[in-house]
């Protein structure tokens, strides 16, 4: 019972996660404007989705917030993690403890504490883009530490002592030395940071401009407006969407392996 249960219930949780996206992406490729019956083929949604300005500035804007977010965040989040590792166990832990906010805290309650912060205390306007762009690096750069970490402590602490002893500046050690030791986590956290900020949609619509959505808030507006062309053309991008994580993801795992098999015949 226990070797039939176990592949059972394995297949169960990959449909129960999987099959609400495969119905999304069939009915992607159909003309219905409605989830219920398959009417005929059609691409008109990816036609609708590419060939519509108002579409293609907001996924741009959003994945040139993503990218510009996710480089400052994992920036951050790898100095700190250093910084961290190499401050003595006490400070590490303070450290490690203060990283743990953002991520168990609630996002509406982080949302709205920054909006509070820098729009209303601060006076930081939101059509300068910089709420919104400081409200995404708090958002993804404790998940960069987090993933930086790991790596850290699987590294010997002492190749870095080593390379000042052998006449390298502190510059030097932690180019060549540090980071091709956790590169591997570096790339981890940039693409967990470029993952959040496009799925994001409390901070965004606390401190993004009135003019500007991301793919997130024109999804929520979109789908309680009376455009079905665009409606059904979110679910085009919403297919889109899941082939590219799922190239990168496999791209990663390949990645992966390729590195522990070279560290392998490296040993």
């Amino acid at each position: 019972m226990k070797k039939i249960a176990g592949p059972i219930i394995v297949v169960l949780g990959l449909i129960f996660v999987y099959a609400p996206i495969l119905i999304l992406a069939i009915y992607s490729f159909t003309d219905a404007t409605t989830i219920g019956a398959i009417r005929g083929f059609s691409l008109s949604n990816y036609i609708t989705l590419f060939t519509t300005p108002e579409l293609g500035s907001m996924i741009w804007g959003t994945v040139a917030l993503a990218l510009v977010s996710s480089v400052l965040a994992t920036v951050l989040g790898t100095v700190g993690a250093i910084g961290s590792f190499y401050s003595g166990k006490r400070i590490g832990k303070i450290f490690g403890a203060a990283n743990q906010i953002p991520v168990v805290n609630a996002d509406v309650v982080t949302a709205f504490s920054l909006c509070i912060l820098l729009v209303v205390v601060l006076g930081v306007s939101k059509d300068t883009f910089i709420p919104l762009i400081i409200g995404h690096v708090v958002l993804s750069a404790p998940f960069v530490y987090l993933s930086v970490t790991p790596k850290l402590k699987q590294m010997d602490s002492s190749l870095y002592e080593a390379a000042l002893d052998l006449g390298a500046s502190p510059a030097q050690a932690l180019g060549k030395i540090i980071i091709p030791q956790i590169f591997s986590g570096i790339v981890s956290g940039f693409a967990m940071a470029i993952t959040l900020s496009l799925d994001d949609y409390f901070i965004a619509t606390y401190t993004k401009p009135a003019t500007f959505d991301t793919i997130s808030t024109y999804v929520v507006n979109a789908t309680r407006g009376s455009h079905t062309e665009i409606k059904t053309a979110l679910w085009a991008l919403s297919t889109v969407i899941f082939l590219i994580v799922l190239v990168v993801a496999i791209s990663m795992n390949l990645y992966r392996g390729k590195v522990k098999s070279e560290e392998r015949s490296d040993a």
